[in-house]
């Protein structure tokens, strides 16, 4: 028999995997690295070996949140921590690593080993996975969400008036430009206007236009919204707020498709579909008499109802990873994601202002973070917790069994205890549903959600 090397044996074992793989001692230069670790920076062995770990690696975490100095800190290894390193092409690789001690024969620390994986691939099928729940810049993959990227198609091929119904901040001319885009009408224009935010003087002229010498400085005439949007679509956002007076000329243009701009005798006759938007509850306005009945039933012969952020929660995963890869490109960062701790900070908050809350909350992390992961700190103050301090970042907060319990109880609720359709809304088989309810002890509703026989 041959003379059995330890040292080859281990090398064999390390260059047979595919995950890369190196160590260092206490001053951080290399002493081991892998075949995958060579393939996957572009560095040779030879290369690396003797040289500093963040030379080789060029990596934002190596500045502020080294995962070997973590380990080497507090003696507890790092699991599947997500990072950019930029290999020897100057090219930026996403990777997955772990870190843990290196130890001697007599436990003595001697450095730290740190395993690390390309997730390239992983990164563009999360890409295509992401496409597959975008609608016309609408995020979501929530039954609710896709009932209405079902619909809405079908709306924009008519010219029936719409009334998008929603609180605040739900993104209700973001499905309001989707109808106009997916119409015959998509290559007119698109305009909008927020009734709200005009007084009613202005909101006139502003939607039919003026004649010159129609009042004090009208040197020239200017075309209204309707006139702009001829042939288009036009928006009207918060149609709940604009006065009787204004109620009485749109209803005109809805019924005879004309109006005169102010200052003019001549009617103005245009083809602009309407579409309407509200965060009020016009049925009870129009039975206290503050919203005319004949306008109400104009605009809303199709209703289309825009949940609030609270009751899609499965979707607030998609949309931080969104809005972090949008703020992060506007403002020139390398923001790759949100610690764990954050994220489940972000699906337990009940978002009063909806997804443009999140998107400020998001805006304001990017702004602070300098690093390659929004964690506690880099969120608006009032969203931390009390007791919070930056140390605890570097703890272990990993909750997903929460976060799974969350949206399994939601998925409940939402269907009255039904086993069978809340496991299809969660994309899983009903008996890995039972399975789950059962290892997380939950205590659904005692009825399973079906009608019993008679």
């Amino acid at each position: 028999m041959g003379h059995y090397n330890i040292t080859e044996h281990r090398d064999t074992i390390l260059d047979s995997i595919n995950e890369g793989v190196f160590t260092v001692d206490l001053n951080w230069k290399i002493i081991d690295f892998n075949r995958a670790a060579a393939s996957i920076t572009g560095v040779a062995r030879h290369k690396a070996i003797g040289r500093y770990c963040y030379d080789i690696f060029r990596a934002n975490i190596c500045e502020n949140a080294c995962a070997l100095k973590r380990t080497l800190a507090d003696g507890k290894p790092v699991v599947n921590v997500t990072t950019q390193i930029v290999n020897c092409a100057g090219e930026k690789i996403p990777i997955r690593i772990s870190a843990a001690l290196l130890k001697d024969s007599r436990g003595e620390v001697i450095g730290g080993v740190e395993t690390f994986q390309d997730i390239t691939q992983i990164e563009q099928l999360k890409k295509e996975l992401e496409n597959r729940y975008t609608f016309e810049d609408i995020i979501g993959r929530s039954a609710t969400m896709r009932n209405l990227f079902r619909i809405l198609p079908q709306i924009a091929e008519s010219d029936s008036t719409v009334l998008v119904e929603g609180e605040s901040g739900t993104g209700k001319e973001l499905f309001a430009r989707a109808i106009h885009n997916l119409s015959h009408r998509k290559k007119k224009p698109f305009v909008a206007i927020n009734c709200a935010a005009l007084p009613d003087t202005l909101l006139e002229s502003e939607l039919f236009g003026y004649e010159a010498g129609a009042f004090t400085d009208a040197r020239k005439g200017k075309p209204g919204r309707f006139a702009i949007a001829d042939g288009g679509t036009i928006f009207l956002d918060e149609i709940g707020d604009i006065s009787s007076a204004m109620q009485s000329r749109l209803l005109r243009v809805l019924q005879e498709k004309t109006f005169e701009p102010l200052g003019s005798v001549k009617s103005v006759k245009v083809d602009t579909r309407i579409l309407a938007a509200t965060n009020k509850n016009l049925n009870s306005m129009m039975r206290s008499g503050k919203f005319r009945e004949d306008l109400y039933y104009r605009i809303q012969v199709i209703r289309l109802k825009v949940p609030i952020l609270k009751d899609r929660r499965e979707d607030i995963p998609l949309l931080i990873d969104h809005l972090v890869s949008k703020f992060s490109r506007l403002k020139g960062k390398n923001i790759i994601g949100v610690s764990d701790r954050v994220r489940g900070l972000l699906m337990e908050y009940d978002y009063p202002g909806n997804v443009r809350e999140l998107e400020n909350i998001i805006e304001h992390a990017t702004v602070l973070c300098n690093g390659e992961l929004i964690s506690m700190e880099h969120l608006p103050p009032e969203l931390r917790p009390k007791a919070y301090s930056a140390m605890d970042e570097y703890r272990s907060y990993t909750d997903l069994r929460s976060m799974e319990r969350m949206l399994i109880e939601e998925a409940l609720r939402r269907h009255n205890g039904n086993r069978k359709l809340a496991a299809k809304d969660l994309g899983i088989d009903t008996s890995t549903l039972y399975r789950k309810i059962k290892n997380l002890n939950l205590s659904p509703p005692p009825s399973d959600g079906r009608r019993k026989r008679r």
